[in-house]
């Protein structure tokens, strides 16, 4: 045992030195620096932030990094990270009304105020690979920059001025934090929207995609779409107002889905919400489409579909969670498989012993009807 202990721990040795090589790749070409993974790299370091659920885009490019570019690996980096910081303290909640846009577009309406921006899209390029990207490249500078928002309201306020959606009704409870409790069924919604930031993007993608193609009782529009930067206050109580302590990206996504109203409310408009960090609008907009969902019970809907069980979506969201329990297969399992092997190899003998008295049953009423 102590030999093959021994023995373990040098080819565990081994291959954390065989991973430092592969990571820093061809000697000859020069390293990433976390500057270029961050600037260059931002989709995946915003991802990396907000399924870590942790805003420090230095510290997501080092773990993207770290990880060889396996981004649930490192998520997994972050939210260990995330666990030895003390907290100082609540932030006020972010107002995404004032916030600086970067990009705004809307489904619903072509004329918004304060007008659509278009911003850093994928939506009108062309799905081809540009010989461009093997070089260093000019780029143009955009023609117009981001903007402070003063006269922007969202979508769902417009509805609202007109009763045509769901109240937006402020929760002065204060909220669940599922980084500190376990979650437990049923959840509220305020838990709920936490596990949904913190979910695996593909995962919530095809929960959302299910819901559009009949699985659940949603036809959506997004009533908005905004990414830009917001103010993050905390309360000062030397100085009685919330103090501005830094910026962040966020990326909210608000859907409209028809209700066909009930005995107590008229038809109208309800909604599906997502926020996350950084520019994750897929992320968002699926979150959003899962929110609905599973929303059913509010609206006296059926529960019938995956997206719209709780238990089931909120379970098996978090990618660390699920990278945890499907990895650890690979781990060693030799005293079980021993068990395992050992019982199949018994329950085959007792088939064959079985099966040889059940012939020779057979074969002794052969003879006999043949007398």
């Amino acid at each position: 045992m102590y030999v093959a202990v021994k023995g373990g721990e040098a080819a565990i040795a081994n291959a954390h030195r065989l991973l430092a090589d592969r990571r820093r790749g061809d000697a000859s070409v020069p390293a990433l620096t976390l500057e270029q993974i961050a600037g260059q790299l931002a989709l995946a370091v915003d991802r990396a932030m907000a399924e870590g659920s942790l805003y420090d885009p230095e510290l997501a490019a080092m773990a993207v990094r770290q990880a060889r570019g396996d981004l649930i690996e490192a998520i997994f980096l972050i939210r260990a990270y995330r666990t030895t910081l003390p907290r100082f303290g609540n932030a006020v909640p972010v107002d995404t009304g004032r916030m600086r846009i970067e990009r705004r577009v809307s489904a619903t309406y072509k004329d918004l105020p304060g007008g659509q921006l278009l911003g850093p899209t994928f939506d009108y390029t062309h799905r081809l690979i540009d010989p461009s990207m093997t070089g260093d490249v000019p780029v143009e500078p955009p023609l117009r920059r981001a903007r402070t928002d003063a006269g922007c309201p969202r979508v769902t306020d417009i509805l609202g001025q007109d009763g045509l959606i769901e109240p937006d009704q402020p929760d002065d409870r204060e909220p669940g934090d599922l980084t500190r409790e376990p979650l437990e069924f049923p959840a509220g919604r305020d838990l709920r929207l936490q596990a949904l930031a913190r979910g695996d993007e593909g995962f919530l993608l095809a929960l959302g995609y299910s819901t559009q193609r009949g699985f659940a009782r949603t036809h959506p529009f997004v009533g908005e779409i905004r990414i830009g930067l917001v103010d993050v206050e905390v309360e000062m109580p030397e100085v009685g107002f919330p103090v501005t302590i830094g910026r962040v990206r966020l990326t909210e996504c608000q859907m409209v889905a028809q209700f066909k109203g009930s005995a107590k409310e008229p038809p109208q408009f309800t909604r599906g919400y997502g926020l996350v960090f950084g520019q994750s609008e897929r992320k968002a907009m699926a979150m959003s489409l899962v929110d609905r969902a599973l929303r059913a019970d509010e609206f006296g809907e059926e529960r019938n579909a995956p997206a719209q069980d709780e238990e089931f979506v909120l379970a098996h969201s978090d990618n660390v969670q699920a990278t945890g329990f499907v990895e650890h297969l690979k781990l060693p399992h030799y005293v079980d498989f021993q068990a395992e092997l050992d019982l199949v190899r018994r329950m085959r003998r007792a088939q064959a012993t079985q099966a040889a008295a059940s012939d020779e049953s057979a074969s002794g009423d052969d003879r006999e009807a043949a007398e």
